[in-house]
């Protein structure tokens, strides 16, 4: 049923599999031999978080923090509001921070300096998808799955006013559908 106010997949459901096992090894490569913090957004990292992690296969931590920008709009509002804030100290601690889109930058600026000012020993960004185009802030990640062009991507965690999150692959959302 959502698959027809899809205008066109960007990503299959093999290609981000084969994406995020290959950014797994990027982080094992650079942590086995600490233990990290996985930091996911909510509620856009859930579904790329949980394949990360298992493909990362190394000694690791888990928290959410959860963050509104959209307001149930197509672009960010500018303000960041931390909805749910953080269950544990992370002073000291190398923070992998897993978002699902990078797109103004406003969330991933704001939340970087509020981890480092709480203590974070390191702050490395993992965003599945990187919109450069939209870019506001002066923010890039670490390690990105895909880079995507301006238009209103949804699935594999990404949604529309909460919809369309668990479509399995990220496609690009019919217009008409969210300018009603």
């Amino acid at each position: 049923m959502m698959d027809r106010d899809i205008l066109k997949v960007l990503f299959s459901e093999e290609e981000i599999r084969a994406r995020v096992e290959e950014l797994g090894s990027e982080l094992y490569e650079r942590f086995c031999e600490k233990t990290p913090l996985f930091l996911g957004v909510l509620k856009g990292s859930f579904v790329f978080m949980a394949d990360l992690v298992r493909a990362c296969q190394i000694k690791s931590d888990l928290e959410f923090i959860a963050v509104s920008s959209y307001e149930n709009a197509t672009v960010s509002s500018g303000r960041v509001q931390i909805t749910r804030d953080l269950q544990q100290d992370i002073t000291g601690r190398d923070l992998i921070v897993v978002e699902d889109i990078l797109d103004s930058g406003n969330t991933l600026a704001f939340l970087k300096d509020y981890f480092m000012t709480k203590g974070a020993a390191s702050v490395t960004i993992v965003t599945l998808l990187d919109k450069p185009s939209r870019r506001t802030k002066a923010i890039q990640p670490d390690l990105t799955g895909f880079v995507v062009p301006d238009e209103f991507v949804v699935g594999y965690g990404l949604d529309y006013a909460q919809k369309y999150r668990n479509v399995p692959y990220i496609g690009v959302l019919k217009p008409e559908v969210y300018s009603n």
